[in-house]
């Protein structure tokens, strides 16, 4: 008699491969035992026989009392063959957790390692976020000082533009000065060549006239030594004889 383990073992759990086994060994285990099952089947017919043969005889509490024994029997063996296979799904239970025990051992080491990596992770993230920090508090610092220098060189830059419009129009104002003084200074020059010129002209007409004179005095003056001269020359004969 197949209990109803093995038919629920047959059927729906037939998955794992250590029910597998145990199903074979089991289902070897009635072919190795067929030739003790025959003779205790022989005997048992032979026993059924001679039970059926005095069944007739007996009365009905003997007969309740066989059933009742010939049931306990059977019940006896349905649950030796249950605890043979609780005894199988146990052992099969047993290698499965300790297979999950060693799954979890090495679990819980992957785990510890993985929150060792977690806490520097987060310990180098808590560093950095500090450097940010600080490289902010940097940054603002540094844009606030940039800013006021900023605002200074644009007061220095808008106070230099002022500078430069006052002494580029004064520039200008001197520049046309300038050239005013310049044409002034052109027309002044033009008219003194032109008087230069003019005194030029009456320069050389009096050189001329000078030179004419002196002429005129050398031939007056030559004129009037030249009678003096023959007198003198006279005298000098004179006197020489």
């Amino acid at each position: 008699m197949f209990s109803p383990f093995l038919k629920k073992k047959n059927g729906a759990e037939q998955q794992s491969p250590h029910e597998d086994r145990v199903l074979r060994k089991e289902s070897n285990e009635p072919q190795a035992a067929a030739p003790a099952q025959a003779a205790a089947s022989g005997a048992g017919e032979e026993t059924g026989e001679s039970v059926l043969v005095h069944k007739s005889h007996m009365d009905k509490k003997s007969l309740d009392l066989i059933f009742a024994v010939e049931q306990m029997i059977k019940d006896k063996q349905h649950i030796e063959m249950s605890h043979q296979d609780l005894q199988d799904r146990l052992s099969h239970a047993n290698g499965q957790t300790d297979r999950l025990n060693r799954d979890l051992k090495n679990l819980g080491k992957v785990i510890e390692e993985r929150e060792k990596s977690i806490a520097e992770l987060e310990q180098r993230l808590i560093d950095k976020n500090l450097k940010v920090d600080q490289m902010m508090e940097d940054y603002r610092e540094l844009h606030g000082t940039l800013s006021g220098e900023v605002e200074e060189l644009k007061g220095m830059v808008e106070l230099e533009r002022q500078n430069y419009a006052g002494l580029l129009q004064k520039y200008n104002g001197m520049s046309t000065e300038k050239n005013r003084k310049i044409g002034e200074l052109e027309e002044k020059n033009e008219r003194l060549e032109s008087e230069l010129a003019q005194m030029k002209q009456k320069f050389e007409a009096l050189r001329q006239e000078k030179t004419h004179l002196l002429t005129i005095v050398n031939d007056f003056t030559s004129r009037l030594s030249s009678p003096f001269a023959t007198g003198a020359d006279r005298l000098d004969g004179v006197s020489a004889d």
